[in-house]
């Protein structure tokens, strides 16, 4: 089969035929229709975001395709199935602590990287094995409707955010980061799950008017000025009422004034999620006074990716019509030019913008 293959950091995708993926008990075959490419794959490629990555691997984290084969342990999946394959591969051995690799992507500790020597290529092919669990299936949909369900990936990411932090329909909720991919992606997500105003602070006017058009008036944006205290009055004046919840996605750049300043519009009893990459590329860490979380019963809630049931219920509202992936606008690239698509996604990221690749 036909896939793009990583061999080194800092070396473009090579395009080449390897040998198709061989089928184990409680794994499925999966022929890849679409798969979303990174905004920032170019930089996972190159080396910058120093992932965890066993090379040589055939990159590409989850996408929209239908099932080829299945083992002796599935009982619900069928061949042809469409199906959504959740790249968050778990290992098995251990439901309370389980170990983490994003297939074809990253893995989190050694117990992760030992999951990645198996689990280790991902979606840029023709043909991609999976966990039989990581198989979600969509129902029916066209060919050309494959493009715009790769938004799951993105989706999904928020989704699991809200869940760890029972957001309930009828609360009002903020993101810190609302004007890039992730975060205008939790807009949507959170006001889909009910709630009753998002609070949307953001230095680009542009993106924050868009996101108002697109909801209308339960979204509040906020432009931020970049003095902390000056912005956190702000964002909570801009909300109808206390703030429940607060859900942090900026990347590695931000400054940490800038997420403090968003955390602690939370509410007394309140919930924070952080998903974000503060930190992450050097630097202070985020510092938050401890007697105002202790003396305000603050919850705060570190998420990596989301619960194993998430994919599945993110389906149903979708199918429900609560969550549009219309918003979303795709672009397309053949196999044969994968490393244009990921070119593409750096310099094309953004809200409701996907770039994919269909093998």
């Amino acid at each position: 089969m036909k896939a793009a293959v990583l061999k080194s950091f800092g070396s473009p995708l090579a395009i080449e035929n390897v040998p198709e993926p061989v089928l184990g008990t409680g794994e499925v075959i999966v022929d890849v229709v679409a798969t979303r490419v990174l905004s920032y794959m170019n930089e996972v490629f190159d080396g910058t975001r120093n992932y965890a990555l066993d090379l040589p691997i055939i990159p590409g984290p989850g996408g929209i395709g239908r099932v080829r084969a299945i083992g002796p342990d599935a009982t619900k999946l069928v061949v042809g199935n469409w199906v959504f394959c959740d790249p968050t591969v778990r290992s098995r051995d251990d439901a309370v602590a389980p170990d983490i690799a994003l297939q074809g992507l990253t893995a989190a500790g050694p117990g992760g990287m030992r999951l990645q020597q198996h689990f280790r290529h991902g979606s840029f092919a023709e043909q991609m094995r999976v966990p039989t669990e990581n198989v979600k299936r969509i129902g029916t949909i066209t060919s050309e409707e494959a493009t715009q369900w790769c938004a799951l990936g993105t989706l999904l990411v928020p989704y699991g955010g809200f869940l760890a932090a029972n957001l309930q329909a009828g609360e009002t909720v903020l993101v810190s980061g609302a004007t890039g991919n992730f975060g205008s992606a939790a807009v949507s997500v959170a006001l889909a799950m009910g709630a009753a105003c998002v609070v949307a602070p953001g230095r680009n006017e542009a993106i924050l008017a868009d996101l108002v058009r697109r909801f209308g008036s339960r979204v509040k944006p906020i432009r931020l000025t970049g003095v902390e205290d000056d912005d956190r009055d702000s964002m909570k004046r801009a909300a109808s009422g206390p703030i429940d919840c607060v859900f942090d996605i900026m990347p590695p750049s931000v400054s940490t004034n800038v997420v403090r300043a968003a955390v602690m519009t939370v509410r007394p009893y309140g919930r924070v999620v952080l998903m974000g990459g503060v930190g992450m590329a050097g630097g202070a860490g985020l510092d938050l006074p401890y007697p105002w979380i202790m003396r305000n019963c603050i919850s705060i809630h570190g998420v990596w990716m989301y619960p194993p049931d998430a994919a599945s219920r993110l389906i149903a509202l979708v199918r429900a019509g609560l969550l549009r992936l219309d918003e979303y606008q795709a672009t397309t690239f053949d196999l044969d030019h994968a490393n244009a698509a990921v070119e593409h996604a750096a310099a094309h990221g953004g809200p409701f913008k996907l770039t994919v690749i269909r093998p």
